[in-house]
């Protein structure tokens, strides 16, 4: 039976690949500021950044001197981490956010009050995020998203937007028992529909896997593959998927991806095996296991030639990083109780 192409197809990857999608490692800020300011935030590679202006008005500046004129509602993500200021004005000095004293809040929640006392109501009210951005096995995308993307949470394509971000709003001012767990998942969901909202308008036009998203014979074939990545999978199975002679097949991979199609399934195997070790902790012989190889020494051979390093260092690396987050609010309290002593 042949298959026949489908609107819904494309859609069904873009939504498997989005379930991948984690946010973590994530650090908020409630900052609240008087009538000029200037916050930097410094270029952080592999992570994301995330504002909601609550209240006020805000330039953002990146890095390359664009600007973007930022109102209450507005939601932004950076999904490659690079520096950018928020600004008053044009030409209001910066000072690095990271060297303002901040008071906590709860897990993983922390204050910024630079509203002079003169003023009794904040001219500029935000919700800042930054975190590991991981897109699992759409992580490729993530090198042709532009450097900003931004969503009006009042505008006509984003109606489901407004209530997630009033609901972070309400969880970071009420500081209810698991209101950070509840500001992480939130988080996910209005990265999730920035993302969709992109893929979904034609990503800009950009090449490569975006394309694939809308190819309705190739979106078959990726659908299987990261349905199933530990599939013994050849060339021509992934053809057969797509309804295709394997030529046709693999010349039309190589030409929009970018890559042939084997290649392609050992990256994504490595993608979702890295984050499988770091983040889930897996141990290396479940991945392997999981992602079709026959040993853990193959397994780790493929692994190391893809990702510069062995499976071991990454996962031993993700078990330091939790234990870090763990600490981290300890030592926001402990420096916050300190101060109180002087």
């Amino acid at each position: 039976m042949s298959h026949a192409a489908h609107p819904s197809q494309s859609s069904d990857l873009i939504s498997e690949l989005l379930t991948g999608m984690r946010l973590h490692g994530v650090q908020y800020r409630r900052i609240q500021t008087g009538p000029t300011f200037g916050l930097e935030f410094a270029q952080k590679p592999g992570h994301a950044y995330f504002h909601y202006l609550a209240v006020g008005n805000a330039i953002l500046r990146g890095a390359d001197g664009s600007q973007h004129l930022l109102s209450a509602g507005d939601v932004v993500l950076l999904p490659r981490g690079d520096g950018h200021a928020l600004l008053s004005g044009e030409d209001h000095p910066v000072q690095c956010l990271e060297t303002i004293d901040a008071a906590p809040l709860g897990d993983a929640v922390s204050g910024i009050d630079t509203c002079p006392s003169t003023h009794a109501v904040p001219s500029a009210v935000l919700f800042h995020g930054c975190m590991v951005f991981d897109l699992g096995g759409m992580q490729g995308l993530s090198k042709v998203m532009p450097a900003v993307m931004l969503a009006d949470g009042n505008a006509t394509p984003f109606t489901g937007l407004l209530p997630m971000v009033d609901a972070m709003k309400r969880e970071v001012c009420s500081g209810r028992i698991g209101y950070a767990g509840i500001l992480a998942r939130l988080a996910d969901a209005v990265a999730a529909m920035i993302v969709r909202d992109w893929v979904e308008r034609g990503c800009d036009g950009a090449s490569g896997l975006v394309m694939a998203l809308r190819d309705p014979r190739l979106s078959l074939s990726l659908l299987a593959l990261h349905r199933d990545p530990g599939r013994d999978w050849t060339v021509e199975a992934l053809a057969a998927e797509s309804n295709s002679s394997r030529s046709v097949f693999a010349d039309r991979f190589q030409a929009v991806i970018g890559t042939a199609p084997l290649r392609y399934v050992t990256e994504l195997r490595m993608q979702l095996a890295s984050q499988w070790l770091s983040q889930q902790s897996l141990s290396i012989e479940v991945v392997a296991e999981r992602l079709g190889y026959a040993s853990q020494a193959a397994f780790s051979r493929a692994y190391k030639r893809v990702m510069g390093h062995s499976p071991g260092a990454t996962r031993r690396g993700g078990r330091r990083l939790q234990g870090w987050r763990e600490e981290v609010p300890k030592l926001v309290s402990n420096r916050a109780a300190l101060a109180k002593c002087r």
